[in-house]
């Protein structure tokens, strides 16, 4: 979730957190329709299952606490959290994926935690990496962008294969992946730290279809989709800057430095940036009041952190991507960042200190 409570006297911007939870759906709609228009209906089709399972499981969960149910379902946390989930989901990944992660987000790491506003980590995120360490075939089946894609893959085709991992032609979700000249493919991340285990270098790797003429077909646009709603969100005062702007400043430093040191086995900045979930964790996920770091400077130390170990954890780590994980960990470090990075107490000051002591 993302969303901008006011604390004062630092924040003077206060609204409705239904409202505010509308605000970053609705940004959320250019990464969406980037995702529909390159790789189909798939993360269409999740986004409407988990937004069902996350009110069902908001309901069931309200009820047996006996809270107000009317108030707490639709101030828009579940339906947003929905959302995030079935974005950050493989296309054609099977229909109970997305229940398993939205339950598990919505009745573990929400509820069972007293609720919106008590959440030590990211609903969302903290769903992905259950479902990624749990069901890894799943949870790394990504489509090839529909351009590169062998055999076509219609509305009817994604809803057959999400529900019964076959097409309505009987072509597996492996055979959907394969592109035309007759080998499976991956994400451009993915592609590349294969390519560089198997000796090959960047220039290589930035030969494949799936990268294109830039950045990674389909993947760059996605992203842009994602940075053009963030940017959204900041001018909207919804989201604070600091944190995103950090995240990113970060990153790019982390990979120039070792883009200049070996430009043979590191990619440029500006891939790290357009792939991935680097520029919808930095808007969408990373921006969360709750489970986030809470003052600018505190905000800044939690973005840079995240920037550091998305970095780490593509060039070293065991997966292509580290953003959910990344978030996780700084999930856990945000109260020892807020610690020490927390404001003086409005109206305290040094000499009033002392002479109270006095």
């Amino acid at each position: 979730m993302a969303f901008w409570i006011a604390s004062s006297p630092h924040n003077h911007v206060q609204s409705e957190t239904s409202s505010m939870m509308r605000m970053v759906i609705y940004a959320t709609i250019p990464g969406i329709f980037a995702q529909w228009y390159f790789f189909g209906w798939g993360n269409l089709i999740h986004i409407s299952l988990a937004v069902i399972t996350a009110l069902v499981a908001e309901f069931t969960v309200l009820s047996l606490r006996e809270k107000n149910i009317k108030a707490q379902l639709f101030d828009g946390s579940a339906i947003l959290t929905a959302v995030l989930l079935g974005i950050s989901l493989p296309a054609i990944a099977p229909w109970w994926i997305t229940v398993i992660g939205v339950s598990f987000a919505i009745i573990v790491v929400k509820q069972l935690y007293g609720g919106l506003g008590h959440n030590p980590f990211n609903p969302a995120m903290a769903a992905y990496v259950m479902l990624l360490i749990s069901f890894p075939l799943q949870m790394t089946s990504w489509l090839p962008p529909l351009e590169l894609m062998a055999l076509p893959l219609k509305f009817v085709d994604t809803l057959s294969v999400i529900f019964s991992s076959f097409t309505i032609d009987g072509y597996s979700v492996e055979q959907l992946r394969t592109h035309v000249d007759g080998y499976t493919m991956a994400t451009p991340l993915d592609t590349v730290k294969t390519n560089l285990t198997l000796g090959l270098n960047i220039a290589e790797s930035m030969t494949s279809p799936v990268i294109g003429e830039n950045y990674g077909v389909g993947w760059e646009w996605v992203s842009a989709g994602f940075l053009l709603g963030g940017l959204f969100l900041i001018g909207k005062k919804t989201i604070h800057w600091a944190t995103p702007a950090s995240f990113l400043v970060s990153i790019f430093i982390c990979s120039l430095i070792a883009f200049l040191y070996s430009q043979d086995t590191n990619a440029s900045t500006l891939f790290h940036w357009f792939n991935g979930a680097c520029m919808f964790g930095a808007f969408f996920i990373l921006t969360d009041p709750v489970s986030g770091a809470t003052s600018i400077k505190g905000r800044i130390v939690f973005g840079a952190l995240a920037g550091f170990l998305v970095f780490i954890i593509r060039k070293y780590g065991g997966y292509p991507d580290g953003v959910a994980f990344a978030v996780l960990i700084c999930n856990m470090a945000a109260p020892l960042i807020d610690q020490y990075t927390r404001p003086r107490t409005y109206g305290h000051n040094i000499s009033s200190s002392k002479a109270g002591k006095e």
